[in-house]
């Protein structure tokens, strides 16, 4: 068991470390796309907000690169220190898209609401469930009451696994309407929009193998806990 949960745990580790040097990539060659109207991430992003009147929601500066992240509780747009101060297609691309989530909490947006309330489930859960199955399967060897405890675990693994399968919608949507914004509101010219378009299109596969490989892992384990039960 423990050498097939080790392979595919690390077909997927570098399947997703490849997507993400790739994304870095395209980060640092769209960095050097300067904006031809000379606005910075955090001044696109302040825009961005004001056009879809949104009033409420700051926009600040967080350590680190591509850290960059919409914070619900607190209502702020937190761009990295390369997005917040640089003047580059990539810093507009990331930028609008983080204002994208503000939007989406502004109307409610059902799949940002439904990503919310798995929160407090996913967090309690994610970091127990692999050792419940295992612990479950372990005790299958000896009692009926183990095949349960493994089936629990399951179920709280598939919390994580449903978590970023809705996080899909909720990231790609985003994209769609800061890509529509920068667009319909003349913010970039036609070369700065290719550079935008695909910096968000390899972000958002990030998200899509993190989901594959939840999902791969889950029918892995289902498979471990169904066959210990013979």
């Amino acid at each position: 068991m423990w050498i097939g949960y080790y392979i595919l745990i690390g077909a997927i580790g570098l399947v997703s470390m490849l997507v993400s040097q790739k994304l870095k990539s395209k980060f640092r060659h769209y960095s050097k796309v300067q904006l031809r109207n000379g606005m910075s991430g955090a001044e696109i992003a302040e825009k961005m907000l004001q056009d879809h009147g949104i009033n409420d929601v700051k926009v600040i500066s967080t350590p680190g690169m591509l850290t960059d992240h919409y914070n619900p509780k607190n209502k702020t747009v937190n761009l990295s220190e390369g997005v917040y101060h640089q003047r580059n297609a990539a810093a507009a691309a990331v930028a609008a898209h983080e204002c994208g989530h503000a939007v989406q909490h502004a109307q409610a947006y059902e799949w940002l609401q439904m990503r919310s309330r798995l929160v407090p489930v996913v967090s309690v859960a994610s970091g127990m469930s692999v050792w419940v199955i295992f612990g479950g399967i372990v005790l299958g060897a000896s009692t009926a009451l183990g095949y349960w405890v493994a089936i629990a675990g399951l179920v709280m693994f598939a919390f994580g696994t449903l978590f970023s399968f809705v996080t899909l919608p909720v990231e790609y949507d985003a994209s769609n309407r800061a890509l529509a914004w920068l667009k319909n509101k003349h913010m970039v010219s036609q070369e700065e929009y290719k550079g935008a378009e695909d910096s968000l299109k390899w972000a958002a596969r990030t998200y899509v193998v993190a989901a594959i490989g939840s999902l791969a892992t889950l029918l892995y384990f289902a498979l471990r806990v169904m066959g210990s039960r013979d």
